[in-house]
């Protein structure tokens, strides 16, 4: 039988842990104190920042569709025009 007690939990990861969560909550403070609370990035931010460039990249992508779809209907106008021969 074993009895476990308060510090036998306590290891090297359990620190890390706790000194990641306090890096963490420091950069979040100082950030805020910087940046503002209404210039401060949260995850809704993030997504529709990602929405939007994600709309932009299908908008450049649907832009490069038509274009080379309009040159290869010009490169086969001017086949169809060259005389065989």
């Amino acid at each position: 039988m074993s009895t476990a007690g308060p510090h036998d939990t306590i290891g090297l990861t359990t620190i890390s842990r706790t000194v990641a969560s306090l890096a963490v909550n420091v950069v979040h403070t100082v950030e805020r104190a910087v940046v503002g609370e209404a210039r401060m990035r949260t995850a809704r931010g993030n997504a529709w920042e990602a929405v939007c460039a994600d709309r932009a990249r299908a908008d450049q992508r649907a832009e490069l569709d038509r274009l080379v779809a309009e040159l290869a209907a010009a490169r086969a106008a001017a086949r169809t025009r060259q005389p065989v021969g």
